[in-house]
């Protein structure tokens, strides 16, 4: 083949037409991944009506989902640089919609568990497999920056989206209609990328560690469900040991990977600033967030009396700002320079959540969607430029298990996030005053949660009814204020961190050729 002919095949490859349509595939699995992880809360109460969970199997109906994520997320990645992304990412797809049809048309606590459980196997294929993907789909740096932030933009959209979606479809029909919205979007996604989904993995990627599957497995569990239980329920020796297990395991998960010959996650990866100041940035921005999102919902429809879906709609400013800035990140970063906006980013949401330090009873709506939508701008340029700066600081072969990384960032920040903010809330909220009046057993329930109090105050006389709503409500605030400043705290402090380590990193400009 003459060099002529080389050139014309590689610029071929590299304007393969039906690349968008591809990404188009892609990004719906990440839609939908999005939406399932945030349309089950909606739908916990009719599930627990008909159901009939312990608070115990409620809690694991809940968590089990994050669990196992968490816990195979590295392992998945570095499984499609094996065995093919394409393979994996299929095959996950066609798991996630028949067990998703499991998980609607469960009959007893115990097999809506399993169900969660299996659903999460399936969910850990999908997300590095999709960011995989995308790196060698886009051989053009900016091209592939486009990409990644429409990838960022739909997983931002699925999670504002999955409220409202749940909300429609519980007004109509029954809980189980939130799993099976699965099944026609993972029949598309299997029909159209077998055939437009390139297939690439690493041509020379050595075993597949067991051992090293097993520690990453129990080591994510171990932490995510030490930190989620002690923020919910406070130490307990269970937590301890849980939480000593999953150190443990991830200790040697970390040894085992340095003596290995082909390692489930090379570490030398983290030797690079670029890569390990992105991973970090990632993670402790999920962290400041995620606990202040979880309760804010609470706060819109306990405190403010929104229904589900006008508490979903009253949140779409930050997917509109996610959005945006998603999809104009990758020029914004190359005409001024990646630490100037991932720290820019970061700095504007710390701000924003400064801001809601000011929030009360009655905050009207501009404040709280203007704080919403500079939250999800800055999030949007800072999650797309720091994914591109990650996919783009490891050889193509290792994508998976790099995207991988990502992705756990993004797991273990949320759950420490939930679990440092949310027992700030309810430190706070658990230390209100009792209202005269208020029978110590209705008291006790009022102080385990704000919808406890809400639900404990219907049995009492109008006056004392209003007087402990009220209180609680107070209460609620007011750790909700206090979690915002800690957010705010920690988003700034990322910044300054990202402006240092993220120094001299710049993104791809030449053509990469396959």
């Amino acid at each position: 083949m003459t060099r002529t002919d080389q050139l014309a095949k590689e610029s071929e490859v590299l304007r393969r037409p039906g690349r968008w349509l591809a990404l188009a595939v892609l990004v719906l699995a990440v839609l939908l991944v999005a939406v399932d992880a945030t349309v089950l809360g909606l739908a916990t109460p009719f599930l627990s009506e008909d159901l009939k969970p312990t608070g115990t199997q409620l809690l694991w109906i809940g968590d089990v989902y994050s669990f196992v994520i968490a816990g195979l997320l590295v392992s998945m990645g570095s499984l499609g640089d094996r065995i093919g992304r394409k393979k994996l990412l299929l095959t996950g797809a066609t798991a996630f919609g028949a067990v998703s049809v499991l998980n609607a048309y469960a009959t007893t606590p115990e097999m809506m568990i399993v169900a969660r459980a299996l659903l999460g196997v399936a969910g850990a294929t999908l997300m590095p497999s999709t960011l995989a993907l995308i790196r060698n789909l886009f051989h053009d740096p900016r091209e592939r920056s486009l990409a990644i932030g429409i990838w960022g933009a739909m997983a931002s959209a699925g999670a504002a989206v999955g409220p409202v979606v749940g909300g429609f479809l519980l007004e109509h029909y029954w809980w189980g209609s939130v799993f099976l919205i699965n099944l026609p979007v993972m029949v598309v996604l299997v029909l159209v990328g077998a055939k437009f989904i390139p297939e690439s993995k690493n041509p020379a990627p050595g075993p597949w560690d067991l051992l090293s599957v097993a520690l990453s497995l129990v080591g994510m569990i171990g932490v995510v469900y030490a930190v989620k239980e002690a923020a919910a329920h406070g130490l307990r020796l269970d937590m301890s040991i849980a939480a000593v297990i999953g150190v443990a395991a991830l200790t040697w998960f970390v040894r085992r990977q340095l003596r290995l010959e082909a390692p489930l996650l090379d570490m030398r990866l983290f030797h690079h600033r670029g890569f390990s100041g992105a991973v970090l940035a990632d993670l402790l921005t999920i962290l400041g967030l995620s606990g202040l999102v979880f309760f804010l919902s609470q706060f819109l429809q306990l405190v403010q009396g929104r229904h589900p879906l006008e508490a979903g709609l009253a949140e779409l400013p930050a997917a509109i700002g996610a959005v945006t800035a998603g999809l104009i990140a990758g020029v914004v970063a190359r005409r001024f320079s990646v630490r100037s906006v991932v720290s820019g980013g970061l700095a504007a949401v710390g701000l924003a959540l400064a801001v809601l330090t000011l929030l009360d009873r009655s905050t009207g709506y501009p404040m709280l969607g203007a704080s919403l939508l500079v939250v999800g701008i800055g999030a949007g340029f800072a999650f797309t430029v720091t994914a591109d700066v990650i996919l783009s600081s490891v050889p193509r072969e290792q994508a998976g298990a790099a995207s991988a990384v990502s992705e756990t960032a993004y797991e273990l920040g949320a759950a420490l996030g939930i679990a440092l903010l949310g027992s700030i809330v309810t430190g706070v909220y658990s230390d209100f005053a009792t209202p005269h009046g208020v029978p110590a057993a209705t008291s006790a329930a009022a102080h385990e949660s704000l919808g406890g109090a809400v639900e404990a105050s219907a049995g009492l006389p109008d006056a004392t009814a209003g007087a402990l709503v009220t209180a609680a409500q107070d209460a609620f605030v007011e750790g909700l204020r206090i979690a915002a400043g800690v957010g705010a705290a920690v988003l700034l402090a990322t910044a300054v961190a990202a402006w240092f380590l993220l120094r001299g990193q710049k993104l791809e400009e030449g053509v990469e050729h396959p």
